[in-house]
C-alpha cells in the first residue's frame, strides 16, 4: 500500500499513539489530522461509529475506508503491511501478547480516574491499584530492553504511551508507583528512547497534559509528595 493513510487524533490520547507507533514502526507514510474531542467536527462524528479516536482513514479506488478502535487498526497494520514484525509468529505467544494488549488498557482506565479525580482518597486508591498492577508486569517480564526481550512488540506500543503519562507526573508529585520493579523502569527507559515513540506526539505533549489537569482541578496537582 503506496497510497498515504491518514491517522484521525487527539494530542493526548495514548489509543492514538499506539497506532503511530505502529505506523512509524512499519514504516508507513501517513497523515495525522489532530481534532478537537470536546468540539468534535460534523465530518467527523460521521465516520466515527463511537465518537471517538483514532481513526484510520485508507484510500481506496473512488472513497476510503474508516477503521476504528487503536487494536483493530494495529493488527490491520500488522497483516497488511511489510516491515518489522510486531507480533509473535506462535499461536501461543502471540495470544498471550493479546492478553497483554488488554492488560494494558485496563491500566489506561486506572490512569483515567487517577489523572482527573478531585478526590484525595480515590487518588490514592487509583495509586495503589497501579502499583498492583506493574508488579503483575515486574513479574512477567524478563531481560528486556523490551517486553518479549529484543523484539518490539505490539505490547510495546500499548504501554510507551502510558509511561508517557509518568513522565509528566514525575514533575508534578512522589507516587512511588514504580517503586520494587527495576525490571518495569528499565523498560519504560528503553521506550522512552524508541524513535518510534517519541515521535507519536508533538513536542507540546507535556504543556497540554499538564493544561488538561488543570482543566479537569485535577487534585493530582495538588498533592505535592503522595505517600509511598
Amino acid at each position: 500500500m503506496t497510497a498515504s493513510l491518514t491517522l484521525i487524533s487527539h494530542h493526548l490520547c495514548p489509543y492514538v499513539q499506539r497506532a503511530a507507533i505502529a505506523l512509524h514502526e512499519k514504516g508507513v507514510p501517513f497523515e495525522r489530522v489532530h481534532i478537537d474531542l470536546a468540539n468534535k467536527p460534523d465530518w467527523f462524528l460521521k465516520i466515527s461509529p463511537l465518537g471517538k479516536v483514532p481513526l484510520l482513514s485508507i484510500p481506496q479506488d473512488e472513497d476510503e475506508a474508516i477503521l476504528f478502535e487503536s487494536t483493530v487498526i494495529c493488527e490491520y497494520l500488522e497483516e497488511t503491511q511489510s516491515g518489522a514484525k510486531l507480533h509473535p509468529a506462535d499461536p501461543l505467544i502471540r495470544a498471550r501478547h493479546r492478553g497483554w494488549l488488554e492488560f494494558g488498557s485496563s491500566i489506561l482506565s486506572d490512569l483515567w480516574v487517577y489523572e482527573t479525580t478531585q478526590d484525595v482518597q480515590t487518588l490514592e486508591a487509583k495509586r495503589n491499584t497501579l502499583k498492583t498492577k506493574f508488579a503483575t508486569v515486574e513479574a512477567e517480564l524478563g531481560d528486556g530492553p523490551y517486553f518479549a526481550g529484543a523484539g518490539f512488540s505490539l505490547v510495546d506500543a500499548v504501554f510507551a504511551p502510558i509511561f508517557r503519562y509518568f513522565d509528566v507526573f514525575d514533575t508534578i508529585a512522589e507516587h512511588g508507583i514504580f517503586d520494587g520493579s527495576p525490571r518495569v523502569g528499565a523498560w519504560r527507559q528503553a521506550l522512552a528512547a524508541r524513535p518510534s515513540v517519541k515521535a507519536a506526539v508533538t513536542d507540546d505533549y507535556a504543556a497540554r497534559l499538564v493544561a488538561f489537569l488543570e482543566k479537569h482541578d485535577a487534585v493530582l496537582l495538588k498533592t505535592g509528595k503522595i505517600a509511598a
